[in-house]
């Protein structure tokens, strides 16, 4: 199991937290120290869509040109993501070649419960 975030990320923090409360085993991989490729972001798209793992709310976004905001589409998504890692919404858990994309006690809860 792998958790994918980054380490100043509120959320990604909360998300740590659960899983070592939860003594949960995972292994954790920094979007800017770690990197990340279109190859992984590739995958993830197939699994969960691109809609779900692109954050429009996020910082990064709005920093982004227009030209870089105006027709989004997969192809497009995956190649911004790969060069603007936190446009990724985090934190991304990978468990059982299964993702869950964000963090909320209750979900993960659920999710490790199933």
């Amino acid at each position: 199991m792998t958790l994918f975030g980054i380490k100043n990320c509120d959320t990604v923090r909360k998300a740590r937290k659960w899983l070592a409360q939860h003594h949960l085993n995972v292994s954790y991989h920094d979007f800017r120290e770690d990197g990340l490729t279109e190859e992984r972001l590739t995958e993830w798209v197939a699994m969960v869509g691109w809609e779900a793992l692109f954050n429009k709310r996020s910082t990064s976004f709005r920093n982004l040109t227009d030209a870089e905001k105006s027709d989004l589409n997969e192809a497009k998504a995956i190649t911004l993501m790969a060069c603007y890692p936190t446009l990724v919404k985090r934190p991304v858990l990978l468990k059982d070649g299964h993702l869950h994309i964000g963090f909320k006690a209750p979900q993960y809860q659920a999710w490790f419960n199933q």
